[in-house]
């Protein structure tokens, strides 16, 4: 019974990830969690981390993913290229 509960808390947590920090923003690319300026650098990176992992790639078409709460999937370049741009921008 407590085995599965905690699976089912850590069910639910992986699928809300990121969406927690996102909660109440607009944003629909990976670009535009590198610009918010509501998140610290750490929240930026986690939130595009968990984007880039497999948990959010599409059944269909793994070169996709899509985070709860966006419009629309996006590459997995495109997150990747969302991180590089956040190293850079922070001189990480």
């Amino acid at each position: 019974m407590m085995h599965d509960m905690l699976q089912q808390a850590a069910d639910n947590a992986m699928a809300m990830g990121p969406t927690v920090l996102l909660q109440g923003m607009q944003l629909a690319r990976p670009i535009d969690v590198v610009r918010a300026p509501a998140l610290s650098v750490d929240d930026k990176r986690a939130v595009l981390a968990a984007w880039a992992s497999d948990f959010y790639a599409l059944d269909s078409k793994p070169a996709l993913r899509q985070l709860p709460g966006t419009s629309e999937p996006v590459s997995i370049d495109e997150v990747q290229a969302g991180l590089k741009a956040l190293d850079r921008r922070y001189g990480i």
